[in-house]
């Protein structure tokens, strides 16, 4: 298996949940993080040299990341598992798993690249890599099918972790908030690249929401001790480190729990927040050169993953040169003053939640049995 981030450590995490009791003994090994090695996964290069966002921030990486895949690829050649599954990172994992599946080896990817969103020619490179799709999403599956590969629609594995209905409380006690502070929760992404453009906008419409109300609570949980060290870095660079913020290590989930809104930067986190059925504002800035080229390349005017799969900006999203500190800090106030915005919102994430809901872990994990009994038998 090779997961890229941290999002699909978590991702492959909840796979591994149903199927290391079924396969005990088996060798799982390849890249990943330290949630997929609570179920015995072995990870032979560090997960963090994946973890890089944005064309020209890709090609400034491209030798050390190259060189790990060839590695990599000639290692799985030589040993040639049972099944190779990539989680996400499809940049990564195409063209690892073309080689694958050409030496025989059955590749399976669990996390659909977002070609109804963007880059839908990729399909045809995802046929000649793919042996099976595992989709997340319940309106891709037919989308692979009608292209003639196969695919399992598992459900997204965070509507199992998060609850239908988030502990408030419990988050607020665990932090050490007061249960009647207002809250707003800062995610400016876990990628090095993310916290590098995204940092200061969003610590800026923090300063400018505390001038407003200066007894709001500001969290802003970091993914690890990496996260956090440059995240300080870049507050120190920008003199933002007197603006009173609460720093956690970890405890994403808590800290989006506690909030009345939350400030979030586009991906996989976006999903999360609707979830626990919280208003948001999405954002994200990139490399200044990247920005031209990417944003040519959508199909949908949505970035976000609650408005793609509502099919309408359910919340607002700010996009490089307009996420401007007082654009963002304005829509977060509008979000924390409109009690009827709030019922909404809620009660749509609520019926999203429930979409998504599936035994995801289970359903994943017979998908692999699957594939590898049906080669076996080849």
């Amino acid at each position: 298996m090779v997961a890229g981030e941290a999002s699909g450590d978590m991702l492959a995490a909840r796979l591994l949940s149903g199927l290391r009791p079924q396969l005990p003994a088996s060798h799982m090994h390849g890249i990943g993080g330290p949630n997929m090695a609570e179920y015995g996964f072995e990870s032979d290069f560090p997960m963090d040299k994946l973890s890089v966002r944005g064309l020209f921030e890709v090609l400034m990486h491209y030798r050390e990341i190259s060189g790990i895949r060839k590695k990599l690829t000639t290692q799985l050649l030589d040993e040639k598992p049972d099944v190779f599954i990539g989680v996400d990172a499809p940049d990564f994992n195409l063209d690892l798993e073309i080689r694958l599946k050409q030496a025989g080896i059955p590749t399976m990817h669990y996390i659909s690249p977002s070609i109804w969103a963007w880059r839908g020619g990729r399909i045809k490179k995802i046929a000649e890599a793919v042996s099976h799709m595992l989709v997340v999403f319940p309106f891709e599956e037919e989308i692979y099918r009608k292209a003639g590969i196969p695919a399992t629609y598992v459900g997204h594995p965070l509507a199992q972790v998060i609850p239908l209905q988030p502990d408030v409380e419990a988050a607020r006690e665990e932090l050490g908030l007061e249960l009647d502070a207002t809250v707003v929760t800062i995610l400016p992404g876990s990628r090095l690249s993310e916290l590098k453009y995204n940092t200061k906008a969003f610590i800026l419409a923090a300063k400018i929401l505390l001038a407003r109300d200066p007894h709001l609570q500001i969290l802003v949980p970091m993914v690890g001790a990496k996260q956090r060290t440059y995240y300080m870095e870049l507050v120190l660079a920008a003199k933002l480190e007197d603006i009173p913020i609460l720093l956690i290590e970890g405890k994403s989930h808590t800290a989006i729990a506690a909030a009345d809104v939350v400030l979030v930067a586009s991906g996989t986190a976006t999903l999360e927040v609707a979830l626990f059925k919280k208003p948001m504002v999405i954002a994200y800035k990139m490399m200044p050169a990247t920005w031209p080229i990417i944003s040519r390349m959508g199909y949908q005017p949505w970035i976000g993953l609650p408005n793609i799969m509502a099919k309408e900006f359910l919340v607002p999203e700010f996009l490089q040169s307009k996420a401007t500190p007082q654009a963002l800090a304005d829509a977060l106030w509008q979000q924390l003053n409109d009690c009827n915005l709030q019922t909404s919102l809620k009660q749509r994430f609520t019926d999203m939640h429930h979409e998504l809901l599936r035994d995801t872990a289970q359903l994943s994990a017979k998908a692999v049995l699957d594939v590898i009994a049906q080669n076996k038998k080849i």
